[in-house]
């Protein structure tokens, strides 16, 4: 297993060393090509029957234990079609790659519940899918997030939404604070990384001065964040914005897990609950960077 990310928290350092799941398909070729730009340390990448070839200088190997045992990799970025995630997930796993990020959208849910099973028994943690992926700015960034929004700083952002994310950094950035990492947990009904094991991270880690959590309408994530947040006395700042106020029960909202169903799931449940337990509810996107000057 990487030594780099034992016992430390899933803030990418630009040392970590990164391997692309399906490098040499369209979008994992066009990310790669931009993650290494931005600094990322792309070490390899994995396609089936492509062994032996390179991606803009990148070996490419046909499995990710052979990738593994020539560059003890960190993470693995996961950029395979959604009928083939769940075996690249496994392969990841059975790898011992300490950190997964999902990029990929459309898994089936029984296939994603199978993956966070056999990752939680290996130690494994994932990000995603159907998500955005992780940016320490001005270290290291794996996903698809794009760079230019984001500069080093002093907040912390996670988010179920990516375009949410960006339009949010983008306002951080241009008042001067910044972010230590942003994480999208992803949108879909079943993901690896909580809003609560993303402030669990958050709040031990020294940079961060301040939390951003942006959520949408669906299942009960941010009930939970709340609940965890109460119940443990969360020492920083969080602002917190809820999208979907105007969503109507029943109909899917661009997220496969951003439906409402009865009375569950909707934003004022859980903004409601998010200011209970002392979270400052932001009630625009534009209003975060704002709160933020006046908390930081």
């Amino acid at each position: 297993m990487g030594e780099a990310l034992k016992g430390v928290t899933i803030l990418l350092r630009r040392e970590h060393r990164v391997v692309v799941q399906g490098i040499t398909g369209r979008q994992g070729a066009f990310h790669t090509r931009l993650m290494r730009d931005y600094g990322t340390r792309i070490v390899a990448g994995v396609t089936p029957g492509k062994g032996g070839s390179t991606i803009e200088g990148i070996p490419v190997y046909d499995t990710l234990v052979e990738a593994q045992g020539k560059h003890q990799l960190d993470v693995s970025a996961i950029f395979v079609p959604a009928p083939f995630a769940k075996e690249a997930a496994l392969e990841a796993i059975d790898a011992e790659v300490p950190l997964m990020v999902i990029v990929t959208e459309h898994i089936p849910i029984k296939d994603v519940i199978e993956v966070m099973a056999r990752a939680e028994a290996a130690g494994v943690r994932v990000v995603g899918p159907n998500c955005p992926g992780i940016i320490t700015p001005g270290a290291s960034k794996v996903g698809v997030m794009p760079a230019h929004i984001f500069t080093p700083g002093v907040v912390g952002v996670v988010s179920r939404s990516g375009t949410l994310t960006y339009e949010v950094a983008g306002t951080i950035t241009a008042c001067g604070l910044g972010q230590t990492t942003c994480v999208g947990i992803g949108g879909d009904p079943v993901t690896g990384l909580s809003f609560i094991d993303v402030l669990r991270l958050f709040e031990t880690d020294d940079q961060t001065r301040a939390v951003v959590l942006l959520g949408e309408i669906g299942g009960n994530a941010e009930e939970m964040a709340a609940q965890y947040i109460e119940q443990e006395g969360y020492s920083k700042p969080i602002i917190a914005y809820v999208a979907g106020r105007a969503a109507p029960p029943g109909k899917r909202m661009g997220h496969a897990g951003a439906i409402i169903t009865g009375t569950r799931g909707t934003a004022n449940s859980k903004i409601e609950a998010l200011a209970a337990a002392g979270v400052i509810i932001a009630e625009k996107p534009s209003d975060v960077a704002t709160i933020l000057t006046k908390k930081v």
